[in-house]
């Protein structure tokens, strides 16, 4: 090859090696002109956005409160932190840490000042940025850090390792701290000159009894939403509003003190206030968990009430659960005594009776047929639990007689007989503040034989609450109420932002015949009736039992009952009406019934709750009688 073809080679490479050059360096310029100037507010953006961080002020829960503001809902500062790997990998935040690790131990670190130490952490952050690649900076940032803040979070180094090398720019390491953990590992951090980490700040919801009411409470999820109970019903008015601070800060991580940080105060919810008393709510759980646990049942329910106002004074459901823990809610979630739908049995003699009283039709003396044990209706009949014959109309409650019952509600007849049972409740919510209630389930009055059966509480379904309001309308001098859970709204202060007020339903029955059926509701709770066993020295108890056998795939089981017993006093001026229901007892210690199973308990609860109001007995307390009042 020639000298000269080959100086012409070598000139065209360097040619073209000068042309890549200034191309390449010409774009660089482009780039950096159009990053100064043209896409200079942008750029500032960016950077902007990068050095200013946002954190959120929760806004608090209000409270749940009972009638006396015993908390049963409250807040629990929580804490979750986050690695945030921008910072983490940020060199700048790297050679300050290292620099501390370097320093630490040394005779001018051990001596010196707080600003000397800060000057030397400077200085050396400063040398090391200038003299050791960024990749090895880091890594001996992350040498420092990983021990120390796993001790500090009391988890494994290797751990704290793994959960650092997810491909996310922010992962949780820790969760749920209370307040004085996550402040002791933040200062932990501090002193140690490690950065990258946030501590976000957020509120739990804390239930201080998380044993009682738990299904009228209710509960809400991961994000604060109520999911049932007033938590759900009354979710707008509890959750409260974020609020949140942006501030500024430096490449460090280091908040600026300067630079227009913005500040949005959060808020809180309002508190509920319930009308439920939690002194009387622990009698009524206590009661029925022994009831339980002596009857050898899983399932079952009390409700409480003030006729008068409606007021829930207590309710309980059975199974049941731990608000905090929240275990098996598949299986204790459903609220029994106003979702579960049963066959009430003698208790729904109620309607037949205040009926035929209210319409003139009887008198609380007037005699009935009850044909000596079973009603024959052709090809059909009523079957009794005994032999009677003929029974007055309080007899028949006394004594529970089924075919007495039916001769009563033929008497008053089906179209009547039902525009009671609606004016009663029955078939219709109530209206209480809770999610989930059932109305209930009927069978077709105008055939015979359902008829029959619904007028002694088959062939119709209701829930627990339901048969309380009912009675608490007879409590209440002929008037219904609607059951009032929530008395009012308040804020932080105390103030009454909303109130709810009683509220009537409507008439069902007149004064009168309110006053009929008390007297005769009071001869079953007597040493002849069926309710004996609720007894309460020292007042006249009105009650009715109500036994029920329990149908499975359409069919009654033997020897399988619902139980019940409702009952309030004084006869005469009702400070409370009390409904128990027991599903399924299987004791072999009593014959199962409501006068058996459920009235005990009724008793019980009756007597506590009495005590606690400071009621004066109306009736003379005999001397072994005032010893089981007192006996504990």
């Amino acid at each position: 090859m020639s000298l000269s073809l080959v100086n012409t080679a070598v000139h065209s490479r360097s040619l073209f090696v000068c042309l890549v050059l200034v191309a390449g360096f010409s774009a660089l310029s482009g780039r950096l002109i159009y990053v100064q100037w043209i896409d200079r507010d942008l750029s500032a953006r960016k950077a902007e956005v990068s050095r200013t961080t946002k954190k959120v002020l929760p806004g608090l829960f209000g409270f749940i409160v009972d009638r006396n503001k015993e908390i049963m809902a409250g807040n629990l500062p929580s804490t979750t932190i986050i690695a945030d790997k921008f910072h983490l990998r940020d060199a700048n935040v790297a050679a300050r840490g290292v620099a501390f690790a370097e320093l630490l131990g040394t005779e001018e670190w051990i001596y010196g000042s707080e600003e000397e130490r800060d000057r030397l952490v400077r200085r050396r952050a400063r040398r090391l940025s200038e003299e050791m690649p960024v990749g090895e900076l880091l890594d001996k940032y992350i040498e420092h850090v990983i021990p120390i803040t796993a001790r500090a979070l009391g988890v494994h180094s290797a751990d704290l390792q793994t959960r650092l090398t997810i491909k996310a720019d922010d992962v949780i390491v820790a969760k749920n701290l209370r307040e004085h953990e996550a402040d002791e590992i933040e200062e932990t951090l501090q002193e140690n000159y490690i950065m990258g980490f946030r501590f976000e700040k957020s509120v739990r919801r804390w239930y201080p009894n998380s044993e009682s009411a738990t299904h009228t409470t209710g509960i809400v999820n991961h994000k604060g939403v109520g999911q049932f109970g007033i938590e759900k019903t009354f979710r707008k008015f509890l959750r409260g509003k974020d609020g949140y601070l942006i501030s500024r800060k430096d490449r460090s991580g280091l908040v600026l003190l300067t630079g227009g940080g913005v500040l949005k105060p959060p808020r809180s919810g309002l508190d509920v206030k319930l009308s439920l008393d939690l002194t009387i709510q622990g009698i009524v759980e206590e009661e029925l968990d022994a009831g339980l646990e002596e009857f050898e049942s899983r399932r079952g329910a009390v409700v409480m009430l003030d006729p008068k106002t409606g007021d829930v004074l207590a309710i309980a459901s059975r199974p049941h659960f731990d608000l905090n823990l929240r275990e098996g809610l598949s299986e204790t979630g459903m609220h029994y005594a106003v979702q579960a739908i049963y066959e009430p049995g003698s208790t729904f003699k109620l309607v037949a009776t205040a009926a035929a009283l209210d319409l003139g039709l009887m008198s609380p003396y007037t005699k009935i047929n009850c044909y000596r044990g079973y009603m024959s209706m052709g090809s059909w009949g009523v079957r009794d639990h005994h032999s009677y014959g003929w029974l007055t109309l309080e007899q028949v409650l006394s004594k529970s007689s089924n075919t007495g019952a039916y001769g009563i509600a033929r008497k008053v007849g089906s179209k009547r007989f039902m525009e009671y049972l609606y004016a009663f409740g029955f078939m219709k919510k109530t209206g209480i503040a809770l999610s989930g209630e059932q109305r209930g389930l009927l069978t077709n009055p105008e055939n015979a034989v359902d008829f029959s059966r619904m007028s002694f509480g088959y062939g119709v379904s209701v829930t627990p609450l339901q048969i309380a309001c009912a009675y608490a309308a007879i409590a209440n001098d002929g008037v219904r109420m609607k059951p009032r859970l929530v008395q009012a709204l308040l804020a932080a202060d105390g103030t009454e932002v909303q109130s709810f007020p009683p509220e009537e339903v409507e008439r069902v029955v007149s004064r009168s015949t309110a006053k009929q059926m008390r007297g005769a509701l009071a001869t079953v709770v007597n040493a002849k009736g069926t309710g004996k066993r609720a007894i309460v020295p020292g007042f006249i108890v009105c009650g009715k039992t109500g036994t029920a056998r329990i149908v499975r795939d359409g069919n009654y089981l033997k020897d399988r009952y619902a139980v019940s017993f409702v009952g309030f006093l004084p006869r005469d001026n009702p400070a409370f009406v009390c409904m128990v229901v027991i599903d399924d007892p299987l004791t072999k210690k009593v014959k199962l019934g409501g006068g058996t199973v459920a009235a005990p308990i009724y008793q019980r609860i009756a007597t506590r709750t009495a005590a606690y109001m400071n009621l004066t007995p109306t009736e003379p307390i005999e001397r072994d009688e005032a010893l089981v009042a007192v006996d504990p």
